[in-house]
């Protein structure tokens, strides 16, 4: 019964993820027709940084609901913001360490699409 009552929240949310992933590579594409391909990869890498993070933490938010399963959704937010946490600054470090990229095009990215994220509500009720 409590994933009957999670699954429309859990949706809404994967919704804004993909809405997020969808920002992500428009902004991708505007930078490499304007700046080029090593500015495209960076923004793209930014957007990543940005989407799979709030993927994770969606996954994990939303498995419970209802009040007879407080502890385990109090549990699951802990462990998806966590995870988000973890998630982002690893990716960070990758995208720093390994990749090539032009850092301001990554932040920039980053940025515009948790910027993004935090107006999804909005279009996306459940």
């Amino acid at each position: 019964m409590t994933q009957s009552l999670a699954s429309p929240y859990r949706r809404a949310a994967l919704k804004g993820v993909f809405f997020q992933g969808a920002v992500a590579l428009v902004i991708a594409v505007i930078v490499f027709i304007c700046w080029g391909a090593l500015a495209a990869q960076s923004a793209l890498a930014g957007g990543v940084i940005a989407v799979l993070p709030n993927l994770v933490f969606a996954i994990y938010a939303f498995r419970y609901m209802g009040a007879s399963k407080a502890n385990q959704v109090h549990q699951s937010f802990k462990r998806g913001a966590g995870l988000k946490f973890l998630l982002t600054t690893a990716l960070f470090l990758v995208a720093f360490k390994v990749l090539v990229l032009t850092p301001s095009w990554l932040i920039v990215s980053f940025v515009l699409v948790t910027i993004v994220h935090w107006f999804t509500s909005i279009f996306f009720n459940h």
